[in-house]
């Protein structure tokens, strides 16, 4: 598996994805609820669809160690903190420790979890996929007792 082609695969969705969300979130969301509760709302939303995307992930690379999604979860995630940081940069003219930093401490924290899900959803599938497929060595019983 190219370590590389995987997580940009997996960014592109889960940043589209994403812009997507936040169509819905700043016009229709934010007005009538704040940024806090907006975003607040959108991310168990947008978490539930990135841990589905993940699972294809794990599953077109069923073949490799889950461990080798690791790398393409921490990838996916450099990337999706530096299209990040760039659009944040870009639109509000802001520098790049202020982007990543200067958010609600309440929204903020959650959005910081969300990302951590993210980056170890594929390996965490590739994980639970290769555990519930796994041969299991039958209990053999002498018979006695039954």
């Amino acid at each position: 598996m190219a370590t590389l082609p995987a997580a940009f695969g997996y960014f592109v969705r889960v940043f589209a994805l994403g812009f997507l969300f936040g169509l819905v979130r700043v016009p229709l969301l934010v007005p009538r609820l704040g940024t806090r509760w907006a975003e607040l709302v959108e991310l168990p939303l947008l978490t539930g669809c990135v841990v589905w995307l993940a699972r294809g992930v794990a599953r077109r690379h069923r073949e490799r160690p889950p461990r080798r999604l690791l790398g393409v979860g921490g990838l996916a995630l450099a990337m999706l903190l530096a299209a990040e940081v760039s659009l944040g940069m870009l639109t509000t003219g802001r520098g790049p420790w202020q982007v990543l930093v200067d958010r609600d401490p309440v929204a903020g924290l959650a959005y910081y979890a969300a990302l951590v899900v993210f980056a170890f959803a594929p390996w965490w599938w590739a994980r639970r996929d290769r555990l519930v497929t796994a041969p299991r060595n039958p209990v053999t019983r002498s018979g006695a007792g039954d």
